[in-house]
């Protein structure tokens, strides 16, 4: 490795602590709306329990997620997003015995 680059990467990871911290602020920032869980349920007709056996999560977390009480992150809330975009085709290759 170049020393230029390695002394680019080190500034990276120093950068990086210090936005941890809060002592900077990120370049960029990408926020995601938190998806409706009960509406995208709904909207496929599914029950609690159908749903839940679908998406691959207990069926106290899909409660807990509709209630508000937490939250899905990363790729629960892609799986959401493919649910709520394109519901058959999440059901036809993850599930086909929902279909």
């Amino acid at each position: 490795m170049k020393s230029e680059d390695f002394d680019e990467l080190i500034a990276s990871i120093k950068e990086a602590g210090k936005i941890k911290r809060g002592e900077a602020q990120a370049s960029r920032i990408h926020e995601y709306s938190e998806p409706d869980i009960k509406l995208i349920r709904e909207a496929i007709g599914f029950s609690q329990s159908k749903f839940a056996a679908l998406i691959g999560v207990n069926i106290r977390t899909l409660q807990n997620w509709e209630q508000g009480h937490r939250h899905p992150t990363g790729p629960a809330k892609v799986l959401l997003k493919l649910v709520q975009t394109a519901p058959e085709l999440v059901i036809q290759y993850l599930h086909s015995n929902y279909a």
